[in-house]
This record gives structure tokens, sequence and C-alpha cells, in this order.
């Protein structure tokens, strides 16, 4: 083992329904262990394998799109293993390095020549209705958002909405956005919410269709916590990350805070990279 190296114990995380994906991983497997370290290659989705492997790691390589870096970096986050992410989706607003650069990039990082920067994540905790006697629930983390939305029927939800303990407003509305600066340029920005540097640690909150109710997105002080009272009578839905699906009943609740794990992401570029990277990847004009 290369004990000059900064990173020495590297998984490498494919998408399993992108054969190119695969492909590369094998190359970069054998990449990495020329340069003189240890490297270890599991699917993106198969999460109970990656679980035991990242005791091991101190660097995950996700090759695929935002999803993939999203679903790592809620694995990752407990160990606070940082992720390089190659940009093999559409977007790619978390991604670093693109594929025809791969080799320069890694070489790059192995011998420490990057930075990392760190991402606030979210823990929401769902009381369902039953349980409600005896406080029992269930958390999930997030790095992009939390989403309450109608189920399948086209009705809203009413969701009467608290902030550090004192009532907000009730959304009727399709759903509501609860957003992490990260997901500021992902589903709250198509619903019309601003957007916020990655550093910023505030919680964004965006109505969904609003009906005759407060439709603004509203930013949240630093150390906010959230907390939503679910009104239905044909069922909604608890989203994290786009990923992860929760059935919600009539008089479940919601909390939303600043959680204490940290995404973690490898970068290569000089620290304004943000605003550059936004211009670009969303083909807006620069000039």
């Amino acid at each position: 083992m290369n004990n000059s190296l900064a990173f020495h114990h590297i998984g490498i995380l494919y998408h399993p329904k992108l054969a190119e994906s695969r492909v590369m991983a094998a190359e970069i497997l054998e990449f990495i262990e020329h340069l003189g370290a240890l490297a270890s290659v599991s699917s993106s989705w198969d999460e109970e394998q990656i679980k035991e492997r990242l005791q091991n790691l101190d660097l995950l390589i996700t090759l695929g799109g935002d999803g993939s870096m999203l679903r790592a970096a809620r694995l990752a986050a407990s160990r606070a293993i940082p992720i390089l992410g190659i940009n093999m989706g559409r977007l790619g607003f978390l991604a670093e390095v693109q594929p025809a650069e791969w080799r320069e990039r890694i070489e790059q990082t192995l011998h420490g020549n990057c930075w990392i920067e760190k991402r606030m994540m979210v823990q929401a905790e769902h009381i369902p209705t039953a349980q409600l006697a005896d406080k029992q629930s269930k958390k999930y983390e997030s790095l992009n958002e939390i989403v309450i939305s109608r189920g399948q029927m086209a009705r809203v939800v009413r969701l009467s909405t608290y902030i550090d303990g004192g009532f907000l407003t009730t959304y009727t509305a399709d759903g509501l956005i609860i957003s992490t600066a990260t997901g500021s340029t992902a589903y709250a920005l198509a619903a019309g919410g601003p957007i916020l540097p990655p550093e910023l640690e505030n919680i964004l909150l965006i109505p969904l269709a609003a009906h005759l109710s407060l439709d603004r997105a509203i930013v949240l002080s630093k150390g906010a916590t959230v907390h939503v009272q679910i009104s239905t009578d044909h069922g909604a839905m608890l989203t994290v990350d786009g990923q992860l699906g929760v059935a919600l009943a009539d008089g479940d609740e919601l909390t939303v805070s600043a959680g204490s794990l940290m995404g973690r992401f490898v970068r290569l570029q000089e620290k304004n990279y943000f605003y550059r990277t936004l211009m670009h990847r969303l083909g807006w004009p620069t000039g």
C-alpha cells in the first residue's frame, strides 16, 4: 500500500442500470490498485453490502447521477466518509468529475490535492397517529429534501405548520417541500424556490400548488425546527430525497430539523465553484 496517498481504502459504487458505469467501475478499480490503494466495487443500490464495507473505507466514488450521490451520502454520513462523484447522469449538481477526466481527477484526489465540502443534512421524525400516546416514531436522514404530498387521489392535504413551536400557517396544497440548501437546486427549484449556496444551514419551506393559502417560499433561520400536523381524508405520502416513500395517515405528525450528520463531498475546484457550476448545469448564459 502506498503510504503517501491521502486515501487508502476506496469503495466504488456503479449504477446497476448503466452498463457503462459497471465497465468504468472495473477500470477504476484497476487504476486505483495500480496507484497503491485498495478498492472494492458494489452496486449503488446494494445498501446492505455497502454498509458492511463502510467501516473499512475512507473514500467513496460514485458513478451515476445525483440520485447515486444522495443515496451514498445518507449511507456514508454516519462514518464521515467523503464522496467523489463522477457524473453519468443528466445535470449532476453534486458530482465533481466528468467521465472523460476520471483518471487525472482520481489520481489528484488520492494524492490529497482536494478539499472536503460539508453540507447540512436534515432529520425527519415521523410520529404515526396511532402511536402518539407512547411517542413511538421513526427517523429519516435527508440531504436534499423531505416532501409531504397528497397520495394517488388528486385532492389537497392540509398541513398545519409550526416553526420552533409557534404556529405559522395551515397549507392547503398538493404538498410541502422542506428543503436543505443542497436541495434548493433540486425539487425546490422546480417548485419556484430560491437558490441557496450549499454552505448555508437554513431550511426552506416551499408549498406545492397552494390553494387559498400561503403560496410563497420561506427561508427559515439556522437551527429552526419545523413541525407539521397532517390532515387528510385520502392518505398522503412522505418522501425522502425522492427515493424513499412512506405512507402518511390523517393525524400523523412530522418534525424536521438540522441533523447531527453532514454530507461530505470531495471538491477539486476552487471554493467559489458553486455559481459557475450552477450556471453551466442549467445552461444559463454567463455573458
